[in-house]
């Protein structure tokens, strides 16, 4: 998406309509049960039309977009909030998604790149990092929660898209540099499983003039499909256990038809942007690794664009017939799997209700469904809106909840190198007097607030795993936290230790970030492993 047209047919323009937001209120639900391999061990790669983990357990990525890095922010939207960024990406795998899609356009990888609008106050340890920075230590935490990481090469500048995979400023050798460059920063770190090579290849040009991107035509210059092969060849050289996401494109042509012959025999069927396959059966994308490949389309309700399909007698019963031709026989007739990379919409016409009902239930239940990354996790996409309202916090509800049933929330798995457990886990509580703790509050707001608690173990025992409880008056309630799975029952509050991170050793602190619901209230009563501090 940012900003993607639609073409339909002969379509050679489009609106898109402001987003609105639709519900207010938070989602306190439980996630779905998560089928036992969650985002699976290892490496992920494929097995006909799977996705399948290191053992060979099916993997079912269910996921979410979060842009900002292909923006001139050069950096995740929403770090202005007063949400912190490890509070979003908790709210995020709370409620499911399993994977989180980066865009990223080439100016944020470049030496000397800066992020900008993030709020410091919230976010103190980002300030004066570079975009990449920023980049590696959302990799870090949401490897520490079990999600992955696919990174998706949005546009060449933060100017706007591009048809082409290359511009007359970024070259295709730039293109792929920075891929290599990528797959090399994160080798050995099974957060990061793979490369969306370029987002959504499109049309260009009234044929047959065509100046666009077009699949199987042979012109190296234009053919999406062997550029695909050129760069997903080249990450895989330098690190062969990624999968290589291809998105399709908009007419195969690669230009756009003649709506002034009046002639519809030669008008071709062309979908969205990065939403038409038809030619990858006749035309495969060609790796030098095996079971790498994954078909990557985007697919988009009327808040986008109208579709004649929207239109047609038959809607919606139509929809999965135009669906199977575009990209879901690859699934179906066990060619590759499929990861719908974006779909979404702003609910505002109550035909995309039905549209992303069926589109959902199209897609299959349960881990063995085809997998996807929902557009979006940001608020501000201005043709569909996002999971998160508009203060980063709340949840759109209605959008939730007809997602809710496909999501696969993450569970073990992922990670790169981190902290080894200590292999002996029975708990071994501090002698009376073996702790201090340091509040520190980091912001407020109207109606909440943001504060650090560290704790250190003064004892002389390792604890492990360690846990800290602490009271709130009544009236305050946990929003997020960080650094531990962070609870709340009552007026108590439950910081348990991460898998990654369990022991704490005599001498060593934790810090337990969180946010806020009520008055600002510093914790009271605080304990480690039961044995106050």
């Amino acid at each position: 998406m940012h900003r993607r047209s639609a073409l339909g047919g002969a379509i050679t323009a489009l609106a898109t309509a402001a987003a609105g937001v639709l519900v207010a209120a938070a989602v306190s639900t439980a996630p779905a049960v998560a089928a036992p391999a969650g985002t699976g061990t290892g490496y992920l790669h494929t097995d006909g039309n799977r996705i399948v983990d290191g053992t060979g357990a099916t993997v079912r990525i269910t996921g979410i977009n979060w842009f900002g890095m292909e923006t001139d922010n050069k950096t995740f939207h929403g770090l202005w909030s007063t949400n912190p960024w490890r509070g979003q990406l908790d709210k995020m795998a709370s409620l499911g998604y399993n994977t989180l899609r980066v865009p990223y356009s080439n100016d944020a990888l470049k030496p000397g790149a800066t992020a900008s609008g993030i709020n410091d106050f919230v976010n103190p340890d980002l300030v004066g990092l570079s975009p990449l920075q920023i980049l590696d230590k959302v990799v870090d935490y949401a490897g520490s929660k079990g999600m992955r990481v696919i990174l998706d090469r949005h546009r060449p500048t933060s100017a706007g898209q591009s048809p082409l995979w290359y511009t007359s400023t970024v070259s295709e050798a730039t293109w792929i540099d920075d891929w290599k460059m990528l797959a090399q920063r994160y080798a050995g770190n099974t957060t990061v499983i793979g490369a969306d090579l370029h987002n959504e290849p499109h049309a260009e040009g009234t044929n047959p003039a065509a100046t666009g991107a077009c699949w199987g035509c042979g012109d190296p210059a234009r053919d999406w499909r062997l550029a695909a092969e050129r760069a997903g060849n080249a990450i895989l050289s330098v690190q062969p256990n990624w999968l290589i996401f291809v998105e399709g494109v908009s007419c195969p042509s690669g230009g756009l038809s003649n709506v002034w012959d009046n002639d519809p025999s030669n008008d071709e069927d062309c979908g969205w942007w990065g939403g038409n396959l038809t030619k990858a059966k006749d035309f495969p994308v060609r790796l030098d690794v095996p079971n790498r490949l994954v078909y990557s389309p985007h697919e988009y309700a009327t808040s986008v664009f109208e579709q004649n399909w929207f239109k047609s007698p038959d809607f919606p019963d139509n929809l999965p017939g135009i669906w199977d031709r575009y990209w879901g026989y690859l699934y179906k007739q066990n060619i590759a799997p499929i990861m719908m990379g974006e779909f979404g919409s702003t609910l505002a016409d109550p035909r995309d209700r039905v549209w992303l009902e069926k589109l959902m239930a199209y897609t299959g239940t349960g881990v063995n469904g085809m997998s996807f990354t929902y557009w979006s996790w940001n608020p501000n996409s201005g043709d569909t809106g996002g999971i998160a309202l508009d203060d980063w916090t709340s949840i759109n509800t209605t959008k939730q909840a007809i997602l809710q049933p496909y999501l696969i929330p993450p569970v073990g798995g992922g990670g790169g190198p981190t902290p080894t457990p200590t292999a002996t886990p029975t708990s071994t509580p501090p002698p009376t007097g073996g702790c201090t703790a340091a509040y520190r509050q980091v912001n407020a707001w109207q109606g909440g607030f943001q504060g650090e608690l560290t704790v250190t173990n003064t004892g002389t025992a390792t604890v492990n795993p360690w846990q800290v409880a602490w009271t709130w008056p009544a009236g305050v309630s946990l929003a997020s936290g960080w650094n531990a799975t962070v609870t709340q029952s009552g007026t108590t509050v439950t910081a348990a230790a991460p898998t990654w991170a369990a022991a704490l050793a005599p001498g060593a602190s934790v810090t337990v970030g969180f946010t806020a619901d009520g008055a600002s209230a510093a914790p009271t009563t605080v304990k480690l492993n039961g044995t106050a501090c």
